[in-house]
C-alpha cells in the first residue's frame, strides 16, 4: 500500500495565470485540489504602452550612436507576475507549512519563478515541470505528475 506523500504544494504557471494546487494525494497517484487561482491584468501590446521610438545613445568619445531596445513591457509584467505567484506561495507556506513545492510552467516563467524564489522555498522545489498547463484540469495535471 502506498505511503501518503507529505504536504505538497503545486505551482501550475505561465506569464499570466497560476493555480496553486495541494496534492493530498501519494508520490504514485496525486490528488490535486485547487487552493489558489491568480491571474495577471490585462497587457495590452507593447506598441500601444510605448508612445515613442527606442532612444538613442552617444558615445562619450566620438560622433557614434546606437540605437537602444524598447522596452518589453510584457516581460516585465511577466517577471512582476512571477513575483506575485510566489508571494502567494510564500505566504501558503507560512499558513500551512509545505515540504515539497513542484513547479509547472514554460520555460521562460520557471526562470522568473526561480530568480524570485527566497533560498528556503528553492530548497522546498522537487520537481521542475517545463510545459505550459494552465489549461488543464487538476485531474489532466495529475496525469503529468505520475510517474510513467
Amino acid at each position: 500500500m502506498p505511503h501518503p506523500r507529505s504536504h505538497i504544494l503545486v505551482v501550475v504557471a505561465d506569464g499570466r495565470k497560476a493555480s496553486l494546487l495541494d496534492d493530498s494525494g501519494t508520490a504514485l497517484k496525486p490528488h490535486l485540489h485547487l487552493t489558489q487561482s491568480l491571474e495577471s491584468t490585462p497587457n495590452p501590446p507593447t506598441r500601444v504602452q510605448g508612445t515613442d521610438k527606442p532612444g538613442r545613445a552617444f558615445q562619450s568619445v566620438g560622433s557614434m550612436r546606437s540605437a537602444m531596445e524598447q522596452t518589453d513591457w510584457h516581460e516585465m509584467q511577466e517577471q512582476q507576475f512571477a513575483r506575485d505567484v510566489v508571494a502567494a506561495v510564500k505566504s501558503l507556506h507560512q499558513q500551512h507549512p509545505v515540504d515539497g513545492l513542484i513547479l509547472v510552467a514554460p520555460p521562460r516563467t520557471l526562470s522568473y519563478l526561480r530568480q524570485e524564489m527566497p533560498e528556503p522555498l528553492k530548497k522546498l522545489v522537487r520537481t521542475e515541470i517545463d510545459k505550459d498547463l494552465t489549461h488543464c484540469t487538476p485531474k489532466e495535471i495529475e496525469q503529468h505528475l505520475t510517474p510513467a
